[in-house]
């Protein structure tokens, strides 16, 4: 089998996360604002997922890799979605590809929070990451 190489494609790609919100609304957020209180880029300016394996798993995928955030590592595991292979005008060979999985956020010291007086919290501990990825094949 070939050995190939994929690159992600930035500008066709997203990843977002999802958080319950005052326990009765989702809010999707994306990472651009990473303030003190949660991610303190100042200090940790990287957000790191290294794989560890890429299996099938029935018609998907299952992605599992060490994942940190500021200097926390966990393992994560994803579920992936293959969508197909398409060239594009210029030629390029294109990869799709729709993940989701879902982390605890304590576990990786982002542990603010304020308690409500209906008994809930602001923020859930349960962060959903959602991810449509586009890769380039290398030649």
């Amino acid at each position: 089998m070939e050995n190939t190489t994929w690159t992600l494609d930035p500008t066709h790609s997203e990843l977002q996360f999802k958080v319950k919100h005052l326990m009765i609304t989702t809010v999707t957020g994306s990472l651009k604002e990473l303030s003190a209180d949660f991610f303190d880029a100042s200090t940790y300016p990287a957000i790191i997922f290294t794989s560890t394996s890429f299996n099938k798993t029935g018609d998907n995928y299952a992605l599992v890799g060490d994942l940190t955030i500021k200097d926390v590592t966990r393992s994560v595991k994803l579920d992936v979605e293959f969508a197909g292979i398409a060239t594009d005008p210029w030629g390029n060979t294109k990869a799709g590809f729709t993940l989701a999985g879902k982390i605890n956020r304590t576990d990786f010291g982002l542990t603010w929070n304020a308690a409500l007086e209906t008994g809930g919290v602001m923020v859930s501990e349960e962060v959903r990451i959602l991810g449509e990825l586009q890769f380039v094949k290398q030649a």
